[in-house]
Order: structure tokens, then sequence, then C-alpha cells
């Protein structure tokens, strides 16, 4: 059959919008709109039969549901007052009726069934394209600032607020503050502990008064005007460590954001006033939402700056010769006595890039080590029991234990942790 004998078999079996006429052909002449298909349609047919033109005022299929787009449009845009937003995607929700009709009319008609375009898909491209026009943003299918769903049969609109992310590194510069916050687990987080306050955590729910997350995202949360917001860091140091010199890398996911153009420059001052010389941060920059995963996924290699103490006097030859002997060295670890309540008892391999150090005193050493990621660098100096080899410690034939642990850079171990891709201009 010809397009026009389709057409002419469409409207001979019941009446129809412009609309539905149209998405019928909807993979015929690009740049035109189904409306615009099925009026050129109904006009062609009225001169092919030389029959008066009647304009499709009723149809079956969608039950006018198209005549709706313009109003869906300014539903959505008003359920989304006073959130900014530079992409957005629609969705929508059709009644099944209006499915089988849809699916009726091409099976009457002997189409296949994905002939055209559905009914759903219109109305995403059409609501979308007026949600664009009104607002200046743009259609995104990925992971847009604003979702929108609309619903045929119940009339409303459900708008999905995605989080708005901003990546940077942070110094932790003072000892005894965790990275996240730290629930106590004698109450679980609750404060309360047979009716009391806890003792373990005097009725405040976490183990320590601060974190690092506690002292830089509430001031981003802020600055977007968002509800709440979550830390993703690349790995942690240790309570009692520093993070010093490059930092370490980090996201602030705020969910569900009013504002998101905001001047990075002016938050990190924002956030480094508010952290009061316990933390600071430094490199903001707004970031797609992949940051977050390319944050805790990317492998990344660790340099640590650490204060050692001998059990036994050491010569200074004796100690360059251990380091040059770790340095480039594979080392085999089970897992460190410290934490071994939460972790697995697995026995590991890591690369020693770097070794360096140099004598204090004789009992005392100021040692610098590079390594792979997952590297346990306490255990590197003392042995842990014997549990990781080889280890200082166990080089020198003295015990040793680390006395103060700085971390000083973090970086990936292939490329940067920030490249182009993942920050949001």
């Amino acid at each position: 059959m010809t397009i026009l004998e389709d057409a002419r078999a469409a409207v001979d079996a019941g009446p129809l919008c412009d609309h539905c006429l149209g998405r019928l052909f909807a993979d015929r002449s690009f740049g035109l709109s189904n409306a615009e298909r099925g009026r050129s349609l109904r006009v062609t047919l009225a001169l092919d039969a030389d029959e008066p033109f009647e304009a499709g005022e009723d149809c079956w299929v969608c039950e006018r549901e198209t005549d709706r787009i313009d109003w869906w449009a300014e539903q959505a845009v008003t359920a989304a007052r006073g959130y900014e937003f530079e992409t957005y995607q629609v969705g929508t929700r059709v009644p099944p009726l209006l499915e089988e009709n849809d699916a009726l009319l091409r099976e009457d008609l002997g189409m296949a069934e994905d002939a055209g375009e559905a009914l759903k898909t219109e109305f995403n491209r059409e609501v979308g394209k007026r949600i664009g026009q009104q607002t200046g943003a743009e259609v995104e299918f990925g992971r847009p600032d604003i979702q929108f769903t609309i619903d045929l049969a119940t009339d409303e609109v459900d708008v999905q607020i995605n989080s708005a992310f901003v990546y940077g590194r942070y110094r932790k510069l003072q000892r005894d503050i965790p990275q996240t916050k730290w629930p106590c687990n004698d109450c679980n987080g609750t404060g309360r502990w047979q009716g009391q306050p806890c003792e373990g955590c005097d009725g405040t729910g976490y183990r320590y008064d601060e974190s690092v997350e506690q002292l830089t995202a509430p001031v981003v949360v802020d600055a977007m005007d968002g509800e709440s917001g979550t830390f993703h860091g690349a790995g942690r140091e240790d309570v009692d460590a520093l993070m010093l010199d490059s930092g370490r890398p980090f996201v602030v996911e705020v969910e569900s954001p009013r504002v998101r153009d905001v001047d990075t420059d002016e938050l990190e001052a924002d956030v480094n006033a508010f952290a009061d010389g316990k933390a600071e941060v430094e490199n903001l920059h707004l970031a797609t939402y992949e940051m977050v995963e390319r944050v805790k996924e990317l492998d990344a290699s660790k340099t640590y700056r650490m204060d050692v103490e001998f059990d036994a006097p050491v010569t200074d030859e004796d100690l360059q010769a251990a380091l040059d002997e770790l340095e480039g060295t594979t080392i085999e670890q089970e897992t460190p006595q410290r934490v071994s309540h939460r972790r697995a008892d697995l026995t590991r391999t890591r690369q020693v890039y770097e070794a360096s150090g140099d004598l204090v005193d004789e009992r005392h050493a100021d040692l610098r080590i590079h390594g792979e990621g997952g590297l346990y660098v306490k255990e590197l100096v003392s042995s842990d029991e014997g549990r990781t080899t080889p280890s200082l410690s166990g080089l020198l034939g003295v015990e040793a234990v680390v006395t103060a642990l700085d971390v000083v850079d973090v970086e990936g171990e292939d490329e940067p942790f920030l490249t182009e891709e993942f920050v949001r201009e």
C-alpha cells in the first residue's frame, strides 16, 4: 500500500487527531512534527478525493491527550520552579488503554507494531521541546539535572532533582579527626544506652566530635541550597594521620540542590574559613556525577611521611641499606591485626616505588614511602609480627614502630583524577 492508502485506511478506521495520524509515518520526511504530517496527509486525502476538508476534532487512539502537550510542559516548568537546571529529560507514563489503542490501530492497518512512533515517544519529545523553549535548558539522555515524569492517567508531574557534585582535594591538619562521621559502636549511633546518654560518645551518637566531612560538606550543601550532602573520598587516611601537601581527592554530592552554578573560588574560601585551620580544601570544581566513581575506583599511589622509633640503636648505613632493599620491592602482607576485625584475612601483594629517609638520632628516623594503593605502611615498618615481608624491622633486625604518620600525596597510577571530561562547565 502507498502512504496515502495507509492514511486513508487509518482515517476510515475511526476519528484520529493529526498527531496520531502523523505518528504512523513518523519515519517519513524529517523536519516535520507528527501533527504537521497528519494535517498534511488529511489535506492531501481531501484534495485527492475532491472532498471537503475535515479537521481531526476527535481521536479514539489518544482520546485527545495530544491537545494537552502545551499544558503538560507548563505543569512541568511550574513543578521545577525554584530549582536551577541546565539539562533535563522527560518521561511519560501512558495509560494501558491508550497503549492498547495505539497497538490496535497498527494491527487494523496491517502495519508493524513499531511502525512510526509510539505515543509515549512523541510526548517525551514534544513536551521536552517546549520545556527547553521556556527554560533555555537542554535535553540530556544520560544523567540530567532534572528528570520530569508526566502521568497521563493521574495528571501529575513527578520531578526528580538529581544531585550536584563538587570535586576538590582536602588536607587534614589535625590528628584524631576521621574523614567521615564515625557513629559510636557502643550505642550504634543513637546516643543512648539503656535509656541513658551513652558514655562512649557523651550522648552525641558519634565517636569523634568532628570529621573532614563535617568541616567541609555543610558549607557546600548550604551554598547549593541542597537538602543534604554525602562525602566521597579517594580512600581514607587513619584517624591519627594527617593529610598534607597535595591533599586527598574527594567529591561532595549535594542532594536536591536548588542552586548549581556556584563560584568555586568563593566556595573554597568559605569552606576553609568554616574548617578553621583543622582542614582545608583546594582546587574545587563543579563535576559530573561520574566523578564519584572515579574518585572511589581509580587506582592511586600514595606517598607517606613517617616518624619511626627503633627499640635499639640503628646506624645510618644500615638504615639506607634497608631502604634501598625495600625500594622497588613487591611486599607480601597479610591483613594487619589492627584491621582484622573489619577486613577479610587475605595475603596481598603491593609494590614499594620509593623509600627514603634519614636518622634523627640512633633510635629515631624520618621516612618517606611512595607505594601502590593499599600498601599498609605501618606494617611495612613494623612487620606486624612477621605478617608483612619484607619489612624495615625485619631487614634491620630491630623492632620498629611508626609513632606519627602523614599522607603527603595521593595520585592516580596512570592518569590524574581530574580531567576535562569530569568537569562540569
